[in-house]
C-alpha cells in the first residue's frame, strides 16, 4: 500500500489529481458524503443538544470497508474535499468514520485542479475547520427539523406525499406571489407619439423621435396629430456627451446561472452540473462562489491575453468588490484556469460553458467602451410637448469586443444593438415630419420568474447560498408545485392613427402578446401548500427568517455563535407552532364555486381532486353529476365560470371510422383522440374542441402505421408480442417488458424462446 492516501469526492476529480501527484499517492474518491442524518424520526436527538445522528447508507458501507483499510495501511492521510462548508464536513465525517489519527490527518483544498495548486495545497496543510463543519451541521439540522416536522403536518390537512423545506418553501411563496400579481394586474393603455423627420437643407435621412407626452385615449391622441397639421418643425436644442460602459464582473455561480439561461438556455441544475465537469477535469476554478476576486496569477494572465490579442489600449486590470448580501465563500470568481485556453476539447454543452466563462473573465479585465451620446429636441412652436431623438455611437468597443452581458429582461428588443446613429444638425434648423403616428401601447404585467431571475431574486434577498440553489428549484419542480414552460402569445386589438401630410386617419390593427418561454408557473397544489405554510408557519416562509439564518449560519463559520445555540433559539417557538398547526382544521381542497350553468341550473365548482384539478358540474349528491379536468395553464383560483363550462364539452364524438366511433377528450396527459380501445395524442396544433373528423382519422392512420412497423412477431392468443423499440426489440407479455439478449434475432424467435426468455427474466 502507497504511504500517502489522497481522498476526494468524485472519480473525475480523482483521476484528474492522481495525474499530477503521481505514484506515491493513492488518489481515491468518497463519491460525496458517505454518511448523513438517519431517517429514522428525526434523525436528531433533541433531548441532547439537537445531536445529529449520523449513519452510513447501505450503498456506501462496501466503499467505507476499503477506504478503512486504506486509510489504516496509509502513514497520511489527504482530506482533499472541495473548499467550501460542505466539502469541510466531507473531510470531517471521513475522518471519523475511518477512525483516521490527527497526527496522520492532513486537510487540504484548492479552487483549481492544477498541478501549482495541488503542489502548493500539499507543501501546506491544515487542521479540519470545525467552525465550518458546524456551520454546514447546523444548516442540514435546521432543513431536517423544517423538513421532517411540517411535511407530515402537509400530510395530514392537504394531501399525502408533499414536503416543506426552509428554502423550497420561500422560492415557492415568491413564484406563488408573482403569478397573484400577475392575476391582480389590470392592463391600460395610452398612445406614443412618434415622428419621422428630416432636414431638407441637410440633406439628411429620416430618423425618429418620440414626443414627450403620452395621451390617455384615441381622440386625444388624434385631436393632438390634428392640431399639427401644417405645422412647422425646428431644432431647438442639441446635447452631445461621451460615455462610458463597464465590463460585468467575473462570475460568481448565481451570475454564471443567470447568464447561462439567458444566453445558453440551460437550466440553472444543467448549469451546474456541466460547471462540476469542467471543473473536475481541471477547466476552470471551483464552481461554487459568490466572490468576484481574481488571483494575482490570473490577472497578470488576463493582461497577457488581451494585450497580446488586442493591443494595450484595450487592457484595464480591476478587482471588484464582491456586494452579495452575506457574501461568505472565500475563494475566486468562477474563471478558467488557463487563460490563454480560449477552447477547450468536450462535449458541446462542457464548450458553450467554457466559452461563456473564459468570455466573461476576460472581459472584467478589458478597457471600458467609449460612446458618443446624442439627444435632439424638436418643436413645433405651437404645442408645449416635444420630440425627442436619443443615439448613440460607440467610437471604442473596448471590452464588447469580447463580452456582452445579458438583462432578465431581454424583451429588450435591441439588447445587444448599437443605436441608430443621429444626422448632424445645428440648434435652429428647419425639419420636415415625413409622418407622425399615435400608436397604442399597452402596460406590461410584471414578469413571471425564469430559473434565473429566481436565482437573482433569492440572492438578492440573501436567501440560499451558491450550493443551493439549484437543488432549490429543481425540488419545487419535481414536487409539482411549479412547472417550467411555455404559453403561446395571444392576439389582441391596438389602434393606429397616422399624420401624412395633412390627413389624419385611424385605424384597428393587430398584434401578437404575452408569449412565454421557459417560465416559472405555480400548479394548484403549489398554491394550496404555501397558502397553508403562510397561515400556520409564518415564520417558515418568512423572507427575513431564512435571510438571518444565513446569516447566522455566517457566524457560527466565524466562530462567533454556538451551532446549537441557533437552533435552541428557533425551536422552541417553532415546536409551538407545529403544535398549534395540529390542532387546525384541514384547509380544504381549494374548492370554489364559480355559478350556475345557465343551460341545467346546476351549481359550477372547481376543486383538487386525486388526479389534479377538476371541474364539477352538479351538487355532490347529484346521479347525474359530470366532472372535467382543468387544462394546462387554468388555475382553480383564477377560472372563470365561461371557461368551466367550456371542459364540460368534452368528451365529444366526431364521428365514425371504419363503422367504430372516434371520440376526443383531454386526460391527465393533454387532449387524446379515442378509436377501437386507442388512445392517440393530439399535436401541440389540434385543438380537441376544433379538431375535425378529417383530422382525427388522420391521426389515428397515422398511429396504426407507426404501430405497425412495431410489430416483429405475434403468437395469437398468447398475449406475446416482439415489438421494435427505441432500444432495440424487446418481447411484451402481460404488460411487462422483456429484453431480448444482444446478438439474437428477433424475427428467428419462437413461441417456446420467448417463453424461455420471460420466464428466466421473472426468476431473476
Amino acid at each position: 500500500m502507497k504511504k500517502n492516501l489522497v481522498i476526494v469526492e468524485s472519480p473525475a476529480k480523482a483521476k484528474t489529481i492522481a495525474k499530477v501527484l503521481g505514484e506515491e499517492y493513492l488518489v481515491t474518491s468518497s463519491f460525496g458524503h458517505i454518511r448523513d442524518l438517519s431517517k429514522k424520526k428525526l434523525g436528531i436527538d433533541l433531548d441532547q443538544g439537537f445531536t445529529p445522528l449520523y449513519v452510513i447508507p447501505p450503498d456506501k458501507k462496501e466503499l467505507i470497508k476499503k477506504l478503512t483499510k486504506a486509510a489504516a495501511d496509509a502513514s497520511i492521510v489527504w482530506l482533499a474535499s472541495d473548499e467550501d462548508r460542505e466539502g469541510e464536513a466531507i473531510a470531517w465525517h471521513l475522518k471519523e468514520t475511518l477512525n483516521i489519527p490527527d497526527e496522520k490527518t492532513r486537510r487540504i483544498a484548492f479552487h483549481e485542479i492544477t498541478k501549482d495548486a495541488i503542489l502548493q495545497a500539499i507543501a501546506n496543510p491544515r487542521d479540519i475547520d470545525m467552525n465550518l463543519v458546524m456551520a454546514q451541521q447546523a444548516r442540514r439540522v435546521l432543513d431536517r427539523l423544517v423538513g421532517y416536522e411540517v411535511s407530515p403536518i402537509l400530510w395530514k390537512k392537504v394531501k399525502p406525499r408533499l414536503s416543506a423545506g426552509r428554502v423550497q418553501s420561500v422560492a415557492l411563496r415568491l413564484v406563488v406571489e408573482r403569478e397573484r400579481d400577475i392575476l391582480k394586474f389590470v392592463s391600460s393603455s395610452s398612445f406614443r407619439i412618434e415622428g419621422h423627420f428630416s432636414c431638407p437643407a441637410r440633406n439628411t435621412d429620416p430618423f425618429r423621435a418620440e414626443l414627450d407626452t403620452r395621451f390617455r385615449t384615441a381622440d386625444q391622441a388624434e385631436d393632438f396629430l390634428k392640431s399639427l397639421v401644417g405645422a412647422h418643425y425646428t431644432v431647438t436644442d442639441i446635447e452631445k456627451k461621451k460615455g462610458r460602459k463597464s465590463p460585468a464582473p467575473p462570475f460568481t455561480t448565481s451570475t454564471l446561472q443567470q447568464e447561462a439561461s439567458r444566453k445558453l438556455g440551460f437550466s440553472v441544475s444543467q448549469t451546474m452540473s456541466v460547471a462540476q465537469r469542467l471543473y473536475e477535469s481541471g477547466r476552470i476554478t471551483y464552481m461554487r462562489t459568490d466572490s468576484t476576486q481574481l488571483s494575482k496569477i490570473a490577472l497578470a494572465s488576463a493582461k497577457k491575453m488581451i494585450t497580446g490579442s488586442f493591443g494595450s489600449e484595450y487592457s484595464k486590470t480591476r478587482q471588484y468588490a464582491t456586494r452579495t448580501k452575506g457574501a461568505q465563500e472565500a475563494h475566486e470568481a468562477i474563471r478558467p484556469t488557463f487563460m490563454e485556453q480560449n477552447s477547450i476539447e468536450g462535449t458541446a454543452l462542457e464548450k458553450k460553458l467554457y466559452d461563456l466563462i473564459w468570455k466573461r473573465t476576460l472581459a472584467s479585465q478589458m478597457s471600458d467602451a467609449q460612446v458618443d451620446k446624442t439627444r435632439i429636441v424638436i418643436t413645433d412652436g405651437r404645442n408645449s410637448g416635444s420630440f425627442t431623438a436619443t443615439g448613440e455611437v460607440v467610437t471604442f468597443d473596448g471590452f464588447l469586443k469580447v463580452y456582452r452581458e445579458s438583462s432578465d429582461d431581454d424583451q429588450e428588443k435591441n439588447n445587444g444593438k448599437q443605436s441608430a446613429t443621429l444626422p448632424y444638425l445645428e440648434k435652429g434648423d428647419s425639419m420636415d415630419a415625413s409622418q407622425i403616428k399615435a400608436v397604442e401601447r399597452f402596460a406590461q404585467s410584471p414578469f413571471r420568474y425564469t430559473e434565473a431571475s429566481l436565482v437573482k431574486k433569492l440572492e438578492e434577498l440573501g436567501i440560499g447560498r451558491p450550493s443551493t440553489y439549484a437543488p432549490t428549484i429543481s425540488t419545487i419542480i419535481q414536487r409539482q408545485y411549479v412547472v417550467k414552460g411555455d404559453r403561446p402569445a395571444k392576439k389582441r386589438k391596438y389602434t393606429e392613427i397616422l399624420l401624412e401630410g395633412d390627413k389624419v386617419t385611424r385605424k384597428e390593427c393587430k398584434e401578437n402578446y404575452g408569449e412565454e418561454r421557459g417560465k416559472l408557473f405555480p400548479e394548484d397544489i403549489g398554491i394550496l401548500v404555501n397558502d397553508f405554510l403562510m397561515e400556520h408557519f409564518p415564520s417558515i416562509v418568512d423572507y427575513n427568517f431564512t435571510a438571518r439564518a444565513e446569516e447566522d449560519f455566517d457566524l457560527i463559520a466565524t466562530g462567533k455563535l454556538v451551532w446549537n445555540k441557533m437552533l435552541e433559539d428557533f425551536y422552541k417557538p417553532f415546536r409551538e407552532t407545529l403544535d398549534q398547526a395540529l390542532k387546525t382544521s384541514r384547509p380544504g381542497n381549494g374548492e370554489r364555486f364559480l355559478g350556475n350553468d345557465p343551460v341545467t341550473g346546476k351549481p359550477v365548482t372547481v376543486r383538487l381532486g386525486k388526479f389534479g384539478a377538476m371541474a364539477q358540474m352538479g351538487n355532490s349528491d347529484d346521479p347525474e353529476k359530470r366532472y372535467a379536468g382543468l387544462q394546462k395553464g387554468q388555475l382553480l383560483e383564477s377560472i372563470t365560470l365561461e371557461e368551466a363550462l367550456q371542459l364540460f364539452r368534452l368528451p365529444r364524438e366526431l364521428g365514425q371510422y371504419k363503422d367504430l366511433p372516434v371520440i376526443v377528450s383531454t386526460g391527465r396527459f393533454g387532449p387524446y383522440v379515442k378509436w377501437q380501445g386507442k388512445y392517440v395524442s393530439l399535436s401541440k396544433t389540434d385543438d380537441p374542441y376544433t379538431i375535425t373528423s378529417e383530422r382525427s382519422i388522420e391521426l389515428i392512420e397515422q398511429a396504426v402505421a407507426q404501430d405497425a412497423k412495431k410489430h416483429i412477431l405475434e403468437f395469437p392468443g398468447q398475449d406475446i408480442r416482439v415489438l421494435k423499440g427505441r432500444y432495440g426489440p424487446y418481447i411484451n407479455h402481460n404488460k411487462k417488458n422483456y429484453r431480448i439478449p444482444k446478438g439474437t434475432d428477433p424475427e428467428s424467435l419462437t413461441l417456446e424462446d420467448c417463453r424461455n426468455l420471460i420466464q428466466k427474466k421473472d426468476n431473476e
